[in-house]
């Protein structure tokens, strides 16, 4: 898909906006929603959506969901950082398919590292739901701190 077309309401991330398909939560308020990558590319790998937004990607979003978006990331990458104490992370999004964007729902990805642990190919391997719960709960119960 190219940067242009027309928003897909029945994409996963919109899906679990809806609750029609399940997510591992992190945090939610009215307008942002973030949650654990089922495919993770290191331990704690998250992602950030807007709830309502029908964004394919940073070139469609309202300035208002992108500061939100943008607030929530940074909540989100303090608390991993303190839950999970990586040497570095990792923010990116993409845009368009050659890119490297698969899901056309605007989302920013948040990606702890470690020196000396190799990143993982993102899709090549589902997470375990009860880890990732595990690590969605350290990981929330530093959102305040």
């Amino acid at each position: 898909m190219s940067l242009d077309g027309v928003y897909d309401s029945d994409n996963i991330f919109a899906r679990i906006v809806r609750g029609e398909i399940p997510a591992v939560r992190i945090a939610e308020d009215q307008d942002t929603l973030a949650f654990m990558d089922a495919f993770p590319q290191s331990s704690g790998h998250c992602l950030v959506i807007h709830r309502t937004s029908r964004a394919r990607n940073l070139l469609d979003v309202e300035p208002e969901a992108l500061i939100a978006i943008m607030s929530t990331v940074q909540r989100v990458a303090r608390a991993v950082k303190l839950a999970l104490a990586p040497d570095g992370i990792v923010v990116t999004q993409f845009n368009g398919a050659p890119s490297g964007q698969t899901v056309f729902h605007l989302h920013v990805h948040i990606i702890p590292r470690w020196t000396g642990v190799a990143l993982g190919r993102h899709g090549e391997g589902m997470a375990d739901p009860k880890a990732l719960g595990e690590l969605a709960a350290r990981i929330a119960a530093r959102l305040n701190g």
